[in-house]
């Protein structure tokens, strides 16, 4: 595997194929590295998510039963 990062100073560029790779298919990829940091920064983790609801204690009660009784009907004969 060949990897690189360029800064091309025109619009076209030439790569060098090594020679174990001639008649085989290759995969060649063009984006600005800026452009994956600021994807990666938008990316959230579970913990991101902690505390968003800010349901009430009563709203938090029902939310539980809910998930309760949920499970409950798979554990039902049908």
């Amino acid at each position: 595997m060949v990897r690189t990062i360029v800064t091309p100073d025109k619009e076209n560029i030439s790569i060098h194929i090594p020679e174990a790779y001639i008649g085989k298919q290759i995969e060649v990829l063009l984006y600005a590295v800026d452009e994956v940091k600021e994807i990666e920064k938008l990316k959230k983790k579970p913990s991101d998510f902690r505390g968003t609801l800010n349901l009430t204690d009563q709203q938090y009660q029902d939310f539980q039963q809910h998930v309760i009784d949920s499970r409950n009907e798979w554990e039902r004969d049908i």
